[in-house]
């Protein structure tokens, strides 16, 4: 394999592949000396999930970061949010290895600035230009520390004890009473979600909590919810949360074994804040790929919806900008900017069980303040090159769905930030007309892209 054709580049979460394949411990070595040089500090805080290849590129990325001299704090096995909360905590950069919800033979890597939030474009595209010029080895990139220059690993468990009683300490009350299935998909919730639950007072029942380095993700957390739904009726549960692989989303279910999605998650969030005059400007911001009937309900009760691309960074970028306080996406990505600087997904399960705790409703009534058009989403594998002018080829088609669904539906077609993927989405009054027109789409679209 050659060095002069392998790069990395980022996407909207940061950068991802076949682990050993695409994200080889060579080309992380030299993200981490790149990260390094870049970012401006002398700390970088390291975490991981449950992936089998998390140890060797942690051990790849730690190597790049302390040859630039960097000293390193490795947290272990933890979510997403922690690495954001440390690296805001304490001033220094974060590194989270992770593939999020994806397999476990993919891994990524997503970096955070010392503030806690991800990086600006222009970082990242500094970063990729770095990164070329030390894989293609040009005689300017060669200086490195030497002797005591060089940086130092420390292990730092400690962080994920604060972050944990940190978000114990975001609600005034605490859930006891309630009973719970949490499915940690076998990732890195694994450990903190339960202690964190229980320290609050609820019963918990754990699913998907024994990750071996290959079950991460596999039928189970929050793109696989079946399990869950089942147990929550089984153990008489009022609720249930389902994780992804990293924790920075969830999604719920009620005590009816019925789904709640981030849509969902976030109506009852925007609601509670904006009855309690805790909802900034009284504005939400969501992406592109929230159902229609979440903008319905909103509009219903004067709260303005902020629409962005899909993508946390493109939302929490809405926030900063508008001075807005909640923000997210439907596949339970929320972002509650006051208490934290990306999305979290326990965070998020405790807002949400804090909600109906003292509301003294449950979860399936809060949800029902705003009612879902069936949507279907057909996601079409194209190769990269094939997707370049891929709207144009499929314009006709397009404007054709869109004739047809008139007022009462919508048509979303865009490409997937991490994957090689064209995503259809059409919602539609029933099912039936939603599952036709994307069928048709998607058709359309593996055509266009052959």
């Amino acid at each position: 394999m050659s060095w002069a054709r392998v790069t990395l580049r980022f996407g909207t979460d940061g950068v991802r592949g076949v682990a050993n394949l695409d994200l080889t411990p060579e080309l992380v070595v030299a993200l981490g000396r790149a990260a390094a040089r870049v970012l401006g500090v002398d700390r970088f805080v390291v975490g991981r999930d449950t992936r089998i290849s998390g140890p060797s590129l942690e051990a790849a990325l730690t190597a790049g970061l302390t040859a630039e001299g960097m000293t390193v704090g490795t947290l272990g096995v933890v979510p997403t949010p922690v690495v954001a909360w440390t690296a805001a905590a304490s001033g220094a950069a974060g590194a989270m290895i992770s593939a999020s919800h994806n397999r476990y033979p993919d891994n990524g890597i997503k970096l955070f600035g010392p503030t806690g939030r991800k990086l600006e474009d222009d970082a990242e595209s500094a970063l990729e230009a770095t990164l070329d010029a030390l894989v293609q080895g040009h005689p300017e990139q060669d200086s490195s520390p030497t002797g005591d220059a060089i940086g130092t690993i420390e292990a730092t468990p400690e962080h994920l004890l604060a972050y944990a009683e940190a978000v114990e300490h975001s609600i005034d009350g605490d859930l006891s009473g309630l009973r719970l299935v949490i499915d940690c998909a076998n990732g890195s919730a694994t450990t903190v979600a339960p202690h964190v639950l229980r320290r609050l007072g609820a019963r918990v029942v754990v699913l998907h909590a024994e990750p071996n380095g290959t079950n991460i993700n596999e039928g189970c957390g929050s793109t696989h919810t079946g399990d869950l739904q089942r147990a929550v009726i089984d153990h008489g549960a009022d609720a249930g949360l389902a994780f992804d692989g990293d924790a920075d989303r969830v999604l719920a279910v009620d005590r009816n074994g019925a789904l709640v999605d981030g849509d969902q998650i976030i109506a009852i969030s925007a609601i509670d804040l904006h009855q309690r005059g805790l909802l900034r400007n009284d504005t939400v911001v969501v992406t592109v790929m929230s159902n229609l009937g979440f903008r319905l309900a909103m509009n219903e009760r004067g709260i303005t919806v902020v629409e962005t691309p899909v993508g946390d960074r493109f939302v929490l970028d809405a926030l900063g900008t508008g001075g807005h306080s909640l923000g997210g996406e439907q596949s339970g990505h929320i972002l509650f900017p006051d208490l934290a600087t990306t999305g979290d997904g326990l965070l998020t399960a405790v807002q949400l069980l804090d909600v109906t705790k003292r509301a003294g409703k449950p979860l399936h009534e809060l949800a029902s303040v705003m009612t879902r058009l069936p949507q279907v989403l057909r996601n079409v594998r194209v190769a990269t090159a094939a997707a370049e002018d891929l709207d144009d080829r499929i314009a006709a088609d397009v404007a054709s769905a869109r004739a047809e669904l008139g007022e009462h539906g919508r048509v979303l077609i865009r490409r997937s930030g991490t994957e090689p993927l064209v995503r259809v989405m059409v919602e539609a009054s029933t099912a039936e007309v939603a599952d036709a027109v994307a069928t048709r789409l998607a058709e359309a679209v593996s055509a266009a892209a052959t």
